[in-house]
């Protein structure tokens, strides 16, 4: 399916968003869009020909999985992330959708071309690819000494700025991408302890959690107290 630019949900978060509409509209002669539904590989560890993607809609993580048979979630990607092989080695992770998403996808001689032809785009890729490294290290330094209720509560923050339409303020309601789980993968916590500081941070008001996955924001200033950032 060709690409649609004036109806594109990011179009001014993404990266090509620093590009004239010209210069996006021949961008998009050589793009698609795909959709991928819930479970679905984007690509796997390994691809050498892997595209290159603008996250459109929904939520993917990047993955890795031990020589004992366990994954690590090493990553999320939300709406506007870039996904490609330019500035990580993602050919070196699984890359999966935690919902149904839809994404800008590009051959990467597509995107090396355009990177060349259009040195703002250049520079936006690696200001977000920036932008994802101090993610990952701020990750790592939440798992590795904040408390499970600090850790969670970032991650509930996080999800909740991902969710949002305004970079000015959180989505008031948003749904989990992730299973219990799968947060509990990627913060270095028990399922248990997990469903238990969720029940915690509702008791003290800062959310409200509604049916299976749905959450909603009561007081966004005391979980971003609570994350300690």
């Amino acid at each position: 399916m060709n690409l649609a630019c004036a109806t594109c949900p990011v179009k001014e978060s993404a990266a090509c968003a620093v590009l004239t509409p010209e210069e996006r509209e021949a961008m998009a002669t050589a793009g698609r869009t795909r959709v991928l539904k819930r479970g679905e590989m984007l690509f796997a560890a390994g691809d050498e020909d892997a595209a290159c993607a603008t996250l459109l809609s929904g939520a993917l993580k990047v993955s890795a999985v031990d020589i004992d048979g366990n994954e690590q979630i090493l990553a999320l990607v939300h709406p506007a992330g870039f996904i490609g092989e330019l500035f990580a080695p993602f050919a070196h992770h699984d890359v999966v959708a935690l919902t149904e998403s839809r994404l800008c996808t590009f051959a990467k001689a597509d995107i090396e071309r355009a990177i060349e032809d259009y040195p703002a785009m250049a520079r936006a890729l690696l200001r977000r690819s920036q932008a994802d490294l101090l993610a990952t290290r701020n990750l790592l330094e939440l798992t590795g000494h904040a408390s499970a209720e600090a850790r969670l509560a970032a991650l509930l923050h996080d999800f909740a700025a991902a969710a949002s339409d305004s970079s000015c303020h959180l989505a008031q309601h948003f749904e989990l991408p992730l299973t219990r789980g799968e947060i509990g993968n990627m913060l270095g916590l028990t399922i248990e302890t997990v469903s238990r500081k969720l029940g915690e941070l509702e008791d003290m008001g800062a959310i409200k959690r509604e049916g299976k996955r749905g959450i909603a924001l009561r007081n966004p200033e005391l979980l971003h107290e609570i994350s300690g950032r």
